[in-house]
């Protein structure tokens, strides 16, 4: 095989960032969009943040299509689990039959997933599912790529009983502080706001978030960041 044909035909993968973060009514979960192909980028504005229910979400990483298989698995026990019961199931069910699966197929299976969502019983709560199917609840969970960048951000900027839009806030810096570090992750940031009014989703393209130290403005082609450039000749 054409080894510059490798990356073409490597999975697609979404090294990533994705956060899930609880507040004082209800949670906030937030996601990049940047899905890579080796060392490609196969998709620029995919949506990492997928429903399971009308009020539960999972947020998805690594391997692109075991995230997917998982997410549809855990979708139709959900329905089966409503019919039965003949009421929404709680974000904690939610969680354990994402973790049940993991951890089942923990051999088989690259994704680590955030389970956020509320509940009329325990309100809004946060679940980390890393590799393996390990289940941790959090009052914060940030997974993916552009993770490593973030636990000391955290550790400073949450707070117990924040707001609604400061916990959007919070999320939407922290997902371009990493797309600004971490090479896996880029393109748009996606939010997701779960409380007991319903769901709310926002969009926030790429120009219009921070940017950080050495980043460069967005340009909409090479051409423009040539024309920038001094055409003055180089000094020896």
């Amino acid at each position: 095989m054409d080894p510059s044909m490798a990356d073409l035909n490597s999975p697609h993968s979404m090294g990533t960032t994705i956060i899930g973060v609880t507040y004082d009514g209800g949670v906030v979960l937030g996601a990049d969009s940047r899905t890579s192909t080796g060392m490609y980028v196969a998709n620029r504005a995919s949506d990492k943040i997928t429903q399971l229910t009308d009020n539960v979400y999972l947020c998805r990483s690594g391997s692109a299509a075991d995230s997917q298989v998982v997410a549809d698995y855990v979708r139709y026990h959900l329905h089966q689990h409503t019919i039965s019961l003949g009421q929404p199931a709680t974000v904690k069910v939610a969680a354990n039959i994402v973790r049940q699966i993991s951890y089942n197929n923990k051999n088989m299976l690259q994704t680590g997933m955030i389970v956020g969502g509320w509940d009329k019983y325990e309100g809004g709560k946060i679940y980390g599912v890393p590799l393996g199917g390990t289940i941790i609840e959090q009052p914060f969970a940030i997974g993916g790529s552009g993770s490593s960048y973030l636990y000391g951000f955290f550790d400073q900027a949450w707070k117990e009983g924040m707001t609604k839009d400061e916990a959007e806030k919070l999320v939407v810096k922290a997902v371009s502080l990493a797309i600004a570090r971490d090479g896996a992750s880029g393109g748009v940031v996606r939010t997701i706001i779960i409380n007991s009014e319903g769901v709310t989703r926002n969009f926030y393209p790429g120009d219009s978030l921070p940017l950080w130290h050495e980043e460069l403005e967005p340009q909409n082609s090479l051409l423009d960041i040539l024309s920038s450039l001094s055409s003055e000749p180089m000094v020896t």
